[in-house]
């Protein structure tokens, strides 16, 4: 069953791109009842992924009486929202220099712990609403393969602990221990840390969904917003070739396919992200493996990947593929290259040797994250033009917008928390530079990082790789 080419080997049935695997076994949902003409709300949301639908859910909560409209080009959870490697990670969303060099070391620290607390946000809110999503909190993995690599884990435990991580956050682990949790082929080094959760990533979205619903507010789906306008005459709107919804506030969360908004295309880029998900494993497979604790798992190459144990037995792993395409597109169809698949069932069955003549690959998908050009997340509200927005997650959505959503709350509602006071609040960047450069740099820069990880692998040095530097100045990640 496997191949000596390093060709995946693909079983009966497999899909490539559509929706993700995460739908597979509910189907590809038809999309509800779209907008059936001009509306006046008090909130309009555009997008109905994690980000539009937690502070739908947050406001709903706080303020029953708040008529609250969500406008979706495609379906609740289309996007990354039911794309994602299924990581509740509670790490934060950017970069904590840039956040603490605006708003000093303790603001920082504060967004840090209060990303800790988005997971456990989730998971309680996903049982008080009876939204059965596979959430288990097994914490996070962090593996190093190579002499570099086990150096910067190191390094990573030691920064950690300058931020104010205690021995309870993120925990070096001993050979012994490292091996009994999950074995890797290779693995020289691990720390694990308890913020992190799995989860199915469309489970959680649609649950949330139809909990909104449930709520009163109303969700239009197959809906697209061809224009966000400002406050005109005392309202802002958002413009759909069936109507237009005209709002006290318009909040955008569009994530990985702003760019496609009139005036937005250089705002984030729409970073491409793939996955592959296996067939079941079988119980002998599971036996040398370990992942008992259904742990994520994450490496510490600068191409990294990401991989989950899913609910039903299967190893779901992540990395990136084609990172982005010319001119901010987007390829809503979701197909995968073969070249991806087969760099992804490498680095897989690297990882685990032992599957290579046990499974085969049952779906591939990719979809799009979105990125500022300083890597770091925002939530920002206008009160005085009514527009405000949240994202640019650089990979960290699923935790990230549950916070977002309760911040986005609070500045609707013009409470002062200390959500509101946390430092990616009102947060502006520059935008991206024009193609061809942006195109260029993005290309560029991982290119570097797949040499850098080439010859750290070769290498004994315990050193991190020039090019790495080189890719790191090229687009200030």
């Amino acid at each position: 069953m496997s191949s000596s080419s390093g060709r995946a080997p693909l079983a009966p049935g497999f899909a490539n791109g559509g929706v993700s695997f995460w739908y597979r076994a509910a189907g590809r949902p038809a999309p509800g009842p779209r907008l059936p003409g001009p509306r006046t709300a008090d909130v309009c949301v555009v997008g109905a992924g994690y980000t539009g639908l937690w502070t739908a859910y947050y406001l709903k909560r706080a303020r029953p009486d708040l008529r609250i409209v969500v406008l979706e080009r495609e379906f609740a959870g289309f996007g990354a929202s039911g794309r994602n490697g299924g990581w509740v990670l509670g790490e934060i969303a950017g970069s904590r220099e840039r956040y603490a060099a605006r708003h000093g070391r303790p603001a920082a620290i504060a967004l840090q712990r209060a990303m800790f607390g988005a997971v456990d946000e989730i998971v309680r809110v996903a049982v008080a609403e009876g939204i059965d999503a596979d959430l288990v909190k097994g914490g996070v993995l962090h593996v190093a393969r190579n002499a570099a690599q086990r150096a910067r884990l190191a390094a990573m435990v030691d920064e950690a602990r300058s931020w104010g991580w205690t021995d309870d956050d993120l925990i070096p682990l001993p050979a012994a221990e490292r091996d009994d949790r999950l074995r890797v082929e290779g693995a020289t080094g691990a720390a694990w840390s308890p913020h992190c959760a799995r989860v199915q990533p469309a489970a959680l979205a649609r649950g949330l969904a139809s909990v909104v619903r449930g709520l009163g507010v109303e969700i239009y789906e197959g809906t697209p917003v061809i224009r966000v306008s400002p406050r005109r005459g005392g309202a802002a709107s958002a413009v759909t070739p069936y109507g237009t919804v005209t709002a006290e506030y318009v909040l955008r969360a569009t994530e990985g396919f702003t760019a496609g908004l009139p005036g937005h295309r250089r705002d984030w880029l729409p970073m491409n992200s793939s996955m592959i998900v296996t067939t079941p494993l079988p119980a002998v497979a599971w036996k040398e493996i370990g992942w008992e604790r259904r742990e994520l798992l994450g490496d510490m190459a600068h191409y990294y990947m990401y991989a989950q144990r899913t609910a039903d037995g299967r190893i779901a792993f992540g990395g990136r593929g084609r990172p982005y395409r010319y001119g901010s597109r987007i390829d809503d169809g979701g197909r995968t290259e073969p070249a991806t698949i087969d760099a992804l069932w490498t680095m897989l069955t690297g990882m685990f040797p032992s599957v290579a003549d046990e499974v085969r690959v049952e779906h591939a998908w990719s979809g799009v994250l979105g990125v500022p050009r300083d890597w770091c997340s925002t939530a920002v509200l206008d009160h005085e033009t009514g527009l405000g927005h949240a994202g640019g997650y650089t990979g960290h959505g699923v935790a990230a917008a549950n916070l977002a959503g309760r911040t986005l709350r609070d500045l609707v509602l013009r409470d002062d928390t200390p959500l509101t006071a946390l430092p990616w609040v009102g947060r502006r960047v520059r935008r991206w530079e024009p193609e061809p450069l942006r195109w260029l740099g993005v290309h560029a820069m991982y290119a570097l990082y797949r040499a850098a990880d080439a010859r750290e692998t070769a290498s004994a040095s315990a050193g991190t790789s020039p090019l790495a530097r080189v890719a790191d100045r090229i687009t200030g990640h």
